[in-house]
């Protein structure tokens, strides 16, 4: 069981669904709070954000190493410390935005890039921290968060099994108690081809601890899938609309998908159940209505039982079908009007 303040995370509750805001406020607050009140609306149990600076997440670098080479990516030929300028979400912004997100009930945390992030949001008593992918293994950033003895949410995209095991390590050494993976494929859109979502229980057995999907794929299926496999924690970009642009626009939710999303969730999560043989309450009144042997011409005493007059049809008041071919080349005991169901006792 994962516990953030009176949330629960474990495989008896509903999934938790979280909405990512990242960077698609698109530098404008009042936005952000379209998206708070956007994802509220939607049902989503938290809000989160990403807190860093250009500087730092990154070195305001002019080489070709501050600038994305992966002509597949869709920030490609960018040059990183320019890109997180636009991203970024101002620091002013995130008790404003918490506190919208808290005045609708929902939860509100961030991701921290680095260790003054990680003491700006203790600042802000922030329930929980998530652990982004790209920062899985910053030993020095995981020590940080572990030590504040808060709940952690830990994406395990970029990382080998060998990685997310150190890092587990590392984490638990430091004091986190309450830990979420993320099974996670950190590329903008994932394909389903490479989400992999039978990773889900194999984490779950390896590392003891509840496991959940961040999601870069469109749309919710691979979600919808993941909480079949025991996923209890979806993570999705969110935006109001993705024709707005933005940074993280073209893979996120809008509005009515992540509804979608949260309602699907939940459903899959209650047609899970546990294995059960035993017909419900309503299946056993269903039961007259299964099939079972009926005359279906009039017959006369000494007539044959054949193909002709003998039938399977509902509802299932005469003799079980197994007796079919039992039945066919006895005679009628007495005349027997058509539509009467078949029983021993019109048998000789």
């Amino acid at each position: 069981m994962f516990k953030i303040q009176d949330t629960i995370i474990s495989p008896d509750h509903k999934p938790f669904v979280i909405a990512e805001m990242s960077g698609n406020h698109n530098q404008s607050l009042e936005r952000a709070f379209e998206i708070v009140d956007a994802a509220a609306e939607a049902g989503a149990n938290a809000l989160k954000l990403q807190t860093y600076t250009a500087d730092t997440i990154t070195f305001n670098g002019t080489s070709d190493e501050f600038v994305i080479k992966d002509q597949n990516s869709l920030w490609k030929n960018q040059n990183l410390h320019k890109l997180y300028q636009m991203a970024y979400t101002p620091w002013e912004w995130h008790k404003p935005i918490f506190d919208r997100a808290k005045a609708h009930g929902m939860l509100a945390f961030s991701s921290p890039f680095d260790t003054t992030a990680v003491d700006f949001l203790e600042s802000l008593d922030v329930p929980c921290f998530k652990i982004a992918s790209f920062e899985n293994t910053d030993h020095i950033l995981l020590k940080k968060v572990a030590q504040t003895g808060k709940p952690i949410i830990m994406s395990t995209g970029v990382a080998s099994i060998a990685d997310i095991q150190e890092s587990v390590g590392i984490l638990r050494k430091n004091g986190c108690k309450d830990l979420v993976l993320l099974k996670c494929t950190s590329t903008y859109p994932a394909t389903p081809e490479s989400t992999n979502l039978l990773t889900i229980p194999h984490m779950a057995a390896l590392f003891d601890c509840q496991i959940g999907l961040s999601d870069h794929t469109m749309g919710i299926g691979a979600g919808i899938a993941a909480v079949a496999l025991g996923a209890r924690v979806l993570e999705k970009h969110f935006t109001l609309r993705r024709a707005d642009g933005g940074v993280d626009s073209s893979f996120s939710l809008e509005p009515e998908e992540l509804k979608n999303l949260v309602v699907e969730s939940e459903r899959a999560f209650l047609a899970m159940g546990k294995v059960n043989y035993i017909l419900s309450e309503k299946e056993q009144k269903s039961l007259q209505y299964k099939r079972s042997l009926y005359v279906v011409e009039p017959m006369k005493s000494g007539d044959v039982f054949s193909e002709l007059n003998v039938r399977s049809i509902r509802p299932s008041n005469g003799l079980h079908t197994r007796y079919y071919e039992e039945i066919l080349g006895k005679t009628a005991i007495h005349d027997i009007e058509a539509g009467t169901a078949l029983s021993w006792e019109l048998v000789r």
